[in-house]
């Protein structure tokens, strides 16, 4: 009864919610996509021509974002284990990151070209224990820094979500090791009561 409760709960605020009526008024797939908006106008992070990886892409609003900043010279590269429909400009790979056969198709796509940025909004299922949810979440973020750190042009930028909680401050080190300039970020469209944040490397050493 009590979770019948919260799940309306959550619905309605769901539906009353300011970002996702802006979504759908802007055609943004969710709203997920003002918090890279903010993100990236706050940091001038998209530019014209630009190529990108956009990990745990599902269901693309991120990639609407930048495929719509980086323009027809630009390259975007969406991947996700779940299906994503077609958005034009992007090229999408469906499969598991945690898998070899992911990073080797990345590689295939990308070519002789690197990424200028690599944005990750993966997240895992949530099993509802803390503990083992921020330790998927931390792999996660783990193996996106590991395939930025390798495949990034120097002097590119990686922006990862994370939460706070159990290696957080451990894996903000490795971050602040591999990139001139590592910042903060809460945008407006994260919800408050989430512990989510996006850390943003800029310039790969």
């Amino acid at each position: 009864m009590k979770q019948a409760k919260t799940s309306k709960a959550w619905m309605r605020e769901h539906v009353n919610d300011f970002f996702v009526k802006q979504a759908r008024k802007d055609g943004y797939r969710s709203r997920a996509a003002y918090k890279l908006l903010e993100i990236a106008e706050h940091d001038r992070l998209l530019k014209p021509g630009m190529v990108v990886v956009d990990l745990g892409a599902t269901p693309g609003s991120w990639s609407q974002v930048v495929s719509s900043k980086v323009g027809a010279k630009g390259k975007v590269i969406a991947l996700d284990i779940l299906e994503m429909l077609p958005l034009p400009g992007v090229e999408f790979i469906q499969d598991d990151f945690r898998e070899e056969s992911a990073v080797l198709e990345l590689k295939k796509r990308l070519g002789a070209r690197q990424p200028d940025l690599v944005i990750s909004d993966m997240a895992p299922n949530i099993s509802g224990i803390v503990v083992s949810d921020q330790a998927k979440s931390m792999h996660l973020a783990e193996l996106a820094l590991a395939f930025s750190m390798e495949h990034l042009n120097y002097d590119g930028s990686f922006l990862v979500k994370v939460f706070q909680g159990l290696d957080f401050d451990q894996f903000l080190r490795e971050m602040r090791t591999g990139f001139k300039k590592v910042m903060i970020r809460k945008p407006k469209a994260s919800r408050d009561r989430s512990n989510e944040l996006y850390l943003l490397g800029i310039g790969k050493k």
